[in-house]
């Protein structure tokens, strides 16, 4: 291995969860990364990012796929043909031999990395599959569906197996996977590189200002909660706690979720109802006063997040979101589900309070944070300090950490053949 361990991160996104990650690496010595994606992205960030590598897919995967049931695995196979011969190219063109692959499970999966390469191979996998990660009942997958994440959490499995490592978000995440593969599995969360405020949003209220309670995330979707904050806001309003209150939902009403209501509102609308948003608006009629600012350039949502009293987390399915860690870094004052990963972050009574699937519960603890300033400011001070434990300066080594573990089990893999 080189003095210092040449590291291709891969994902035909960017920026994508490791591109910090991978610049930081670089900035600060640590390693020779480099990231590889889609030509378009290379040429779009070049000015900015002189560590992209192009690689080109092998066919289109922008459109549908052969078969419909398996379009997720033959779009990962046209992926990663491409990734392969443009790994081999930069090692021949660079003079360097890659010590190490980090691949996105989905947008680069590794599948034909395996013994093609002398690298060790690193995957991050979000979850293995919807099944495993769940879905409201409400709004269930039909059958098509049911039957192609079948075939994703096949393409997971295989990567876990053959990886030197596979790297989840969240030990929620982890616990999804059959304990058989678990023990080769690391959890690790992204770093971030969010700036706390100058000062506390949960100090003083400004004179005059309405009291906000917001909800945010980058889908507005059920698995994300968004039904639980409208339903509250609902009946906040219906028992007069909207007087004097300001609503806003921050996200993404069309964005692409992690669950099937979009399709079952086409179904029962039969396209007549554009969105999920729309949807529960007709059945909480009294939680019309949210405010929807829609997707926002992130300059304009920073300052938004930094006018709100209290946010609500009900999360109802995922492993880790960079929203959350959004709202705590900058000091927001969070009311989170106490199950899933949210108490991987969120620490009950410290940074937050974590509150069971119970909506009087949960509204009884909006009321005690509104009449309390002190409590919400000593939830946003330790919330800032969530934020910096997260800072990619401080985790960037535990990444190294691990992707020194995944080049040594890659070198005892290849002594033992």
């Amino acid at each position: 291995m080189q003095e210092k361990p040449v590291i291709v991160f891969i994902s035909a996104v960017y920026p994508s969860q490791y591109s910090l990650l991978c610049s930081h690496l670089r900035a600060q010595g640590m390693a020779d990364s480099w990231f590889m994606t889609m030509p378009g992205h290379v040429e779009r960030h070049a000015a900015a990012v002189d560590h992209l590598i192009a690689f080109r897919p092998d066919g289109d995967i922008m459109g549908p796929q052969s078969y419909y049931y398996s379009s997720k695995v033959e779009r990962s196979a046209r992926l990663c043909k491409g990734m392969l011969q443009a790994l081999l190219a930069f090692e021949k063109e660079k003079g360097k031999r890659i010590d190490l692959v980090v691949a996105h499970s989905l947008w680069a999966s590794p599948n034909w990395l395996y013994d093609e390469l002398d690298a060790a191979i690193a995957s991050y996998i979000e979850f293995p599959s919807y099944l495993a990660h769940g879905w409201d009942e409400a709004y269930p997958p039909d059958m098509s569906q049911r039957l192609a994440d079948r075939n994703t959490e096949m393409l997971h499995y295989h990567q876990v197996l053959c990886s030197d490592l596979t790297i989840v978000p969240s030990a929620h995440a982890r616990s999804m996977f059959p304990p058989l593969l678990q023990e080769r599995i690391a959890v690790q969360f992204e770093g971030f590189d969010i700036q706390p405020p100058l000062q506390n949003n949960a100090a003083a209220a400004q004179e005059g200002k309405r009291f906000t309670i917001a909800f945010s995330a980058r889908d507005l979707s059920s698995a994300k909660g968004f039904e639980t904050y409208i339903r509250l806001v609902d009946r906040m309003v219906r028992e007069g706690d909207g007087e004097n209150t300001r609503f806003i939902a921050i996200g993404d009403a069309k964005a692409v979720t992690y669950g099937y209501e979009q399709q079952w509102v086409q179904r029962r609308y039969q396209n007549k109802v554009a969105s999920f948003q729309e949807h529960l608006l007709k059945v909480y009629p009294a939680a019309q006063v949210v405010e929807f600012p829609g997707h926002l350039p992130y300059a304009e949502f920073s300052r938004m997040l930094a006018d709100v009293d209290l946010f609500l987390y009900p999360l109802r399915y995922g492993v880790a979101n960079w929203g959350l860690m959004e709202i705590l870094a900058r000091g927001g004052c969070v009311l989170g589900s106490n199950w899933g990963f949210v108490p991987e972050l969120v620490q009950h009574d410290v940074n937050g309070l974590l509150l069971p699937d119970n909506d009087d519960a949960w509204i009884h603890a909006i009321r005690q944070l509104r009449a309390d300033p002190a409590r919400r400011e000593r939830y946003a001070r330790a919330a800032i300090e969530t934020g910096k434990r997260f800072h990619i300066s401080n985790v960037a080594p535990r990444f190294m950490e691990l992707f020194h573990l995944a080049m040594a089990q890659r070198r005892s893999r290849v002594r033992q053949r």
